[in-house]
């Protein structure tokens, strides 16, 4: 996407530094995220928010911005937080160190019904997380709102730059993206963002980037990889689309995959390797290990199989880049290790033989991209599937019987959702297999068989996610059915944890 005119947010730490560029793009623009100390990059913007962070501006260490190329880029700016309290610095002013946090809800109070207040009520609820606050204000500065109890929680120092001490991006700041969206609409050079727009421009960057070299596609079935095969059609390289079936697929997947490719004229060839992923497996428990161990493997699978393509695409996306934090500058801590991220991927990258389209993009807006494409709705709204498949819903060592067990109760599960009307409600939901046996009684006997955990959760983009409240009926049929049909379970449980601080997958 074109840097042009876009929302530039800078990251110092803050865990909802992500979240304020999934809510400017809800917004209608196009927004992406930086290291203050690549503030070269940034090229034009639009408009350019700070974010908040863990850390004190006090600290002899913390992070800092260049001031001057900040003021160059002449357009509005808004610090977040810590983003706010720098800021304050920055125009000769300074910052208290507290001994107490303010975490949780605080009231309030706008001293201006205008520019970032304008239409807000005369008090709402905003989210705190913070220990320093401004003290000594510049001259000239404007206290634009308050708090309960009239401490300064939003200010201006001169026009075009604002603060805020509060977090507008979460739910919990209830008129927080009113706020966000009146600073967006004081940045008169924005320009709104549109997928039609951005598939142009993906396209052209395709065609640009590969040339007359082959690109080898990888395709799962699942959504990111679906519309990724498509869009390179589209753009009308040389491709070929490769189905690894590792053998971590759900029940009968392997067939659903193939037609619906057939369905959307996307040749594929499919490599059958199960129990090649299987061996490396086997002993293998640690999750970091598993998910290194299948991410070379498809990528050895892939090459061995191609031979001398050029280039591999993939769907990564947007989430799957800021989780895996690979990037050294990243000031995220490092949750997962992604597929697209093992260490063969990042050989492959350095050599500029990756190409990633929908890096930065999030789930939904790849489901948009996908629409647009003419991608039939049934295959756009599949639920996602994690890359390295079952392995990540089956904790400890995967075997073939404990692949067959979550199978058929992930089977049972999903079409109790769809029997009763819940599967299009629902964002992802699987059964997993818990490594721990219990004591049941099947047929007057003692049985000492696992436990399944069904996980359904609503989410946007997978960075959080809240777990659905299924009715109990359909929970009760699906248990029986499990309870009944499945060998080797005599407990099903439900899976209640939101992320954070769970993850989506066990593993």
């Amino acid at each position: 996407m074109k840097e042009f005119h876009h929302v530039a947010v800078l990251d110092f730490g803050s865990q909802y530094t992500q979240l304020i560029v999934r809510k400017v793009r809800e917004l209608g623009y196009y927004a992406k995220l930086y290291a203050p100390e690549d503030i070269e990059e940034i090229g034009h913007p639009g408009a350019i928010i700070l974010s908040g962070g863990p850390r004190s501006t006090s600290e002899p260490d913390a992070p800092d911005i260049d001031f001057e190329k900040l003021q160059s880029f002449c357009c509005p700016v808004l610090g977040v937080c810590y983003g706010m309290q720098l800021l304050n610095i920055k125009f000769g002013g300074t910052v208290h160190a507290s001994n107490r946090r303010e975490y949780g809800p605080a009231a309030l109070t706008p001293q201006v019904r205008e520019g970032l207040y304008e239409g807000l009520s005369a008090s709402s609820q905003v989210w705190m997380s913070h220990s320093d606050t401004v003290d000594v204000l510049p001259a000239g500065t404007k206290v634009l709102a308050v708090n309960q109890h009239g401490t300064p929680v939003s200010l201006q120092w001169c026009e075009g730059f604002y603060g805020i001490q509060f977090h507008p991006e979460v739910t919990h700041s209830h008129e927080g993206l009113r706020i966000l969206h009146n600073f967006l609409l004081t940045a008169k050079e924005l320009q709104p963002f549109h997928i039609e727009d951005f598939k142009r421009e993906m396209i052209e960057g395709i065609r640009k980037t590969v040339g007359d070299r082959q690109v080898v596609c990888g395709v799962s079935g699942g959504v990111d990889s679906t519309v990724l095969a498509v869009l390179l059609k589209e753009a009308g390289v040389k491709v070929r689309a490769i189905f690894v079936d590792h053998g971590l697929m759900r029940l009968n997947e392997g067939d659903e995959v193939r037609n619906n490719f057939h369905r959307m004229g996307v040749e594929i060839e499919t490599v059958d390797c199960a129990e090649l992923f299987l061996s490396k497996l086997a002993g293998v428990d640690d999750p970091e290990a598993k998910r290194k161990i299948i991410g070379n493997l498809f990528i050895d699978v892939f090459w061995d199989t191609v031979g001398n393509a050029e280039m591999l695409a993939q769907g990564t996306l947007y989430p799957d880049v800021i989780e895996s934090a690979s990037n050294a500058k990243s000031k995220a801590s490092k949750i997962k290790t992604h597929h697209n991220r093992v260490d063969r991927i990042l050989e492959l990258q350095a050599q500029g033989k990756v190409l990633e389209p929908l890096a930065e993009l999030f789930k939904d807006e790849v489901r948009e991209l996908g629409k647009s494409l003419g991608i039939a709705e049934d295959i756009l709204q599949r639920h996602p599937f994690p890359g390295p498949g079952l392995a990540v819903r089956c904790p400890g060592e995967v075997t073939p019987e404990r692949l067959r067990i979550i199978r058929e109760c992930d089977a049972i599960f999903i079409n109790q959702l769809k029997e009763d009307g819940w599967y299009d409600r629902v964002w992802q939901a699987y059964a997993g297999l818990i490594p721990v046996k219990t004591v049941g009684v099947k047929g007057d006997e003692r049985s000492y068989e696992w436990a399944t955990n069904l996980r359904a959760v609503i989410s946007e983009d997978a960075m959080t996610a809240d777990w659905v409240d299924l009715p109990y009926s359909l929970l009760r049929k699906a248990s029986h059915r499990i309870l009944n049909e499945v060998k080797g379970i005599n407990r099903v449980l439900y899976d209640i944890s939101t992320k954070p601080p769970a993850s989506i997958e066990w593993e």
